[in-house]
């Protein structure tokens, strides 16, 4: 069993560490503060989880396993709340989220609703 574990703990950590360049990619590429919010939550905690994961596979200790595991699920919930807190601070201080032609979303007057430019 530990051999096991002992062959699966690097590629966890490589997955892990491959998903936080994803993240740092996006948060570099991406246009708006929403996009790059989404990148960095969603690859940065599944990073974080299997970089824990692979720890734990490692781990001289079954209560030092599930301390990084509780690492990620405080993480998980801390990078949820300051992404929510992140976002409705930029909705509400009027940041709307860049749409794919590069104009923020309502930021034209009288236009018609579902209407398509050419």
């Amino acid at each position: 069993m530990t051999e096991g574990l002992a062959l699966i703990a690097p590629w966890l950590i490589a997955a892990g560490v491959g998903f936080f360049l994803t993240g740092a990619l996006g948060l570099w590429r991406f246009p708006d503060a929403y996009a790059r919010l989404h990148a960095l939550t969603k690859a940065d905690n599944l990073g974080l989880g299997l970089l824990c994961l692979g720890l734990a596979c490692q781990a001289a200790s079954l209560s030092a396993a599930l301390k990084l595991l509780l690492v990620w699920g405080l993480v998980l919930v801390a990078s949820s709340i300051g992404a929510t807190l992140i976002a409705s601070t930029a909705l509400a201080r009027g940041l709307r989220p860049v749409t794919r032609r590069g104009s923020r979303r309502g930021a034209r007057r009288g236009a018609r609703r579902g209407s398509r430019d050419s």
